[in-house]
């Protein structure tokens, strides 16, 4: 692992010189340099805490709190399309970005965010999908580990479960984290047996990963990637932090949500309303949090040795509750305003 002052110096390396050079734009233009001197000058007075939402939604909490205070001189700086807020939550410096939906946006923005600008760890949060009926909306949940369920290899029908993956022998694939059965969901049976189905079973794969301390090209591979430990070990200081339970005086909760530490969040480019596969990613994963983003966020900063921590509100159980519509229509803004509540105390505790 690379210390603390070689990666400040390799991520102002990249801010100051490759990135101005070669991060180009839509149109071809590269970083103009007046924004290369608002970094410089932005970098001066960091680190910070990075702050990573998904959506504006999520984001207006924090940016509307009391514990939020804009940089009264410089409050943002527009770069490819992100915008990167500046800032005290709590007295500690944070610069917050919004990714937008999905791995994608989760990746590009963490990675620009890393490279741009002098961040010491970074803080995710959002709502998400519940796939553990213990919990309960409203509930934030912080997972020690997170996965990409969504990358796949897709198996040919007729194929079984004990036949070789395409590109298994050389190392590409594995049967090592299991597979979804679709044959296991048919309606219909023969003789009290499921009936073939064509789509056969799909193997959940590992993600390839570049460190920063590694050799280039040459690839790590990864599953299942820990939070930092000492921000999951900070965290638990927070587990008796006061949540709110109403969205107004006529709809509130069964009971106050709670800040829960939990094992396992899973992230894909899916919207999860379903309660099979719901039950399938908790039976299989032992997971609690379904969203769309942590993974991407928590993938780039395995790659680039940067400490993160992902804390993510419940808005709903994945295809539970109501049989009309989705909880998270009534309970998302509940659920996000809890997201927030929970960062804001966390980065109260880190240290200057």
């Amino acid at each position: 692992m690379v210390s603390h002052l070689r990666m400040a110096t390799l991520v102002g390396i990249l801010a100051l010189g490759i990135v101005a050079r070669m991060v180009k734009t839509a149109d071809g233009a590269a970083v103009p340099p007046s924004s290369m001197a608002k970094i410089r000058r932005m970098n001066s007075r960091g680190p910070y805490v990075g702050v990573i939402v998904p959506n504006s939604f999520e984001m207006s909490p924090l940016l509307q709190s009391p514990s939020f205070r804009p940089d009264p001189n410089f409050p943002y700086l527009d770069i490819l399309g992100r915008r990167f807020r500046f800032g005290k939550v709590k007295n500690k410096k944070v610069v917050i970005v919004m990714t937008g939906l999905s791995m994608l946006n989760a990746g590009i923005t963490t990675e620009l965010l890393l490279a741009l600008f002098d961040v010491k760890g970074v803080v995710h949060y959002g709502i998400a999908g519940n796939a553990n009926p213990q919990l309960q909306i409203g509930d934030v949940t912080i997972p020690q580990y997170w996965a990409h369920t969504g990358l796949w290899n897709w198996q040919r029908f007729g194929d079984g479960p004990d036949d070789e993956l395409a590109f298994e022998s050389s190392g590409d694939d594995t049967r090592e984290f299991g597979y979804l059965e679709f044959d296991d969901y048919n309606n219909a049976t023969r003789n009290g047996e499921g009936v073939g189905n064509f789509l056969n079973r799909v193997w959940h794969q590992r993600e390839e990963v570049f460190p920063i301390d590694g050799v280039p090209e040459v690839r790590q591979l990864a599953f299942w990637v820990p939070v930092d430990e000492s921000y999951y070990k900070l965290s638990t200081k927070i587990t008796d932090l006061k949540l709110e339970a109403c969205v107004n005086s006529s709809t509130c909760l069964p009971r106050a949500p709670r800040v829960v530490m939990v094992e396992r969040g899973v992230s894909a480019n899916v919207f999860v309303d379903n309660r099979a596969y719901r039950e399938f990613l908790s039976s299989k994963f032992n997971a609690t949090p379904i969203d769309m983003e942590s993974a991407g966020v928590a993938l780039v900063c395995r790659q680039l040795g940067t400490p993160f921590i992902a804390f993510r509100s419940l808005s709903d159980l994945a295809g539970g509750g109501s049989s009309l519509s989705n909880e998270a229509t009534t309970f998302a803004s509940l659920a996000a305003q809890n997201a927030v509540d929970a960062v804001v105390k966390f980065i109260s505790l880190l240290a200057s």
